[in-house]
């Protein structure tokens, strides 16, 4: 089918280099780039299974969880207390 298509300056540029090195005709090369472009191997790409590598994390011995808000109380009382001095 014979049509005509609008190509962006860098796109011929790509395609005609590319007919140039495998020596083929421009037309060929074209038509080859659209059928991988839209093979659906190409728009499918298998990515690799995300995992998390599960860390047991953990208090060190001697904290106690349920002493942290106090912990966190402190630390603002402190800072509220350097700030009001200024």
């Amino acid at each position: 089918m014979r049509t005509t298509l609008t190509l962006d300056d860098d796109i011929a540029d790509a395609l005609r280099a590319q007919a140039r090195l495998l020596d083929e005709p421009f037309k060929r090369v074209v038509n080859d780039t659209l059928r991988r472009g839209l093979s659906p191997a190409a728009r499918k790409t298998p990515r690799p299974a995300f995992r998390v590598a599960p860390f047991r994390g953990g208090l060190a011995p001697g904290v106690d969880p349920l002493k942290l808000n106090q912990l966190n109380d402190q630390l603002e009382a402190e800072s509220f207390a350097a700030r009001s001095a200024r």
